[in-house]
């Protein structure tokens, strides 16, 4: 176990590299807000989704974002520019170019 440290929300921890997480899970502040952006999901439409959280934890991780926004947007700016890194890096997969050589993508 990596250690943490506590913060004034008593859901969220911050591991060694403090990055918020919710406290008895592996799930990063973070990966909850992308839920909220990408989908609009509600609170309680991500305690349906992610029934592992309860809705104390979820309240406790939206409040965490609020307070630290700035911080979790950039964080969350960060990590697309690098899965887009990776993406452009990787290249075409092979089965994406023979679909497309055979005219069907």
């Amino acid at each position: 176990m990596t250690p943490s440290t506590t913060t004034e929300y008593k859901h969220i921890l911050l591991d060694d590299r403090q990055v918020p997480f919710i406290k008895g899970t592996s799930m990063k502040v973070v990966e909850l807000v992308t839920s909220v952006q990408a989908y609009g999901w509600s609170p309680e439409e991500l305690h349906f989704q992610y029934p592992h959280l309860n809705m104390s934890q979820i309240y406790s991780a939206l409040a965490y974002y609020w307070e630290h926004k700035a911080e979790i947007d950039a964080d969350m700016k960060r990590r697309f520019e690098y899965s887009e890194k990776l993406r452009k890096d990787a290249g075409e997969s092979t089965l994406a170019k023979r679909l497309r050589y055979e005219g069907l993508i």
